[in-house]
């Protein structure tokens, strides 16, 4: 399957439905610069997205592997073509699944690996187990929150955040045990909750701006800081006796105003560049 051709395909067929990059883009709910990567066959349109992408240029999925219109009324060559497609795109997405599996296994070795390593030298030092049960659920709990994800490729992500807003609470009450330490459990599991909360909100935001304007949805996750940063500051000067904000908290919310003004002008920027594309 030649990228190049069928990128020229794409651009070709989406000039005749009188659309920029950035209208395509919008439409799919992605950046315009993957259009772009498209277009000069960089890389492909992902299999999930395949069938709106020919709606909306008004081709087949056939035509659309094929990087040209196929004649409908030569039904042995139109067959052939494609099963031949369909047997390519077949392989793609049973290598990106494999790449996934090995990732995921060799993570999984690592910790294995490391969790029996420290195991070991815990009981030549010290004749028992002591610091490296810290080690272990640790190395468990990042296995737990990590492997679902990659073994999950793009639904990953939120698989990952569950896991996190799953375990997070158990390990902290494990690690609070082990280090006999109870603040490690009664502050850091209304921290956790604080900053779980945040990551759903973050992925939200994410998803109801949809894939073209990521610029924006960081502007906005950046601001969102802002309040939770108070909140937890909040909590701890309550919980610890903790100033309320200091000079570093003040540096960091000029630091994240600073990121989220970059962010919405470049966003606004890439829009106006490729709103004539």
């Amino acid at each position: 399957m030649k990228q190049v051709k069928i990128g020229t395909f794409i651009a070709k067929c989406r000039k005749e439905q009188k659309l920029t990059q950035a209208q395509l883009a919008e439409k799919l709910r992605i950046t315009d610069r993957a259009v772009s990567k498209w277009e000069t066959g960089k890389s492909m349109p992902d299999s999930s997205i395949m069938l709106e992408l020919c709606a909306i240029l008004n081709i087949t999925v056939n035509e659309l592997l094929s990087g040209e219109k196929l004649e409908a009324h030569h039904p042995v060559q139109y067959e052939k073509r494609a099963e031949e497609n369909l047997i390519v795109l077949k392989r793609k997405e049973e290598k990106n699944i494999l790449y996934n599996r090995l990732a995921a296994i060799i993570f999984s070795v690592t910790l294995s690996l490391g969790i029996t390593v420290c195991l070991i030298c815990d009981i030549a030092t010290a004749h028992g187990l002591t610091w490296s049960l810290i080690s272990a659920i640790s190395m468990v709990f990042a296995w737990v929150v990590t492997v679902p994800g990659m073994l999950l490729g793009k639904k990953g992500l939120t698989v990952s955040l569950v896991s996190l807003s799953i375990f997070v609470i158990p390990y902290l009450y494990g690690l609070s045990c082990l280090l006999h330490v109870p603040a490690i459990f009664t502050i850091g599991s209304i921290m956790a909750v604080i900053a779980v909360l945040f990551l759903w909100l973050v992925l939200a935001i994410f998803n109801h701006m949809g894939k073209t304007r990521k610029p924006t949805a960081l502007g906005i996750s950046l601001l969102a800081a802002i309040p939770v940063m108070f909140i937890i500051n909040l909590t701890l000067s309550q919980m610890i006796d903790e100033p309320l904000l200091d000079v570093w908290d003040i540096l960091t919310v000029l630091l994240l105003l600073l990121s989220a003004t970059a962010c919405f002008m470049t966003g606004r920027r890439a829009k106006k560049g490729k709103s004539c594309g």
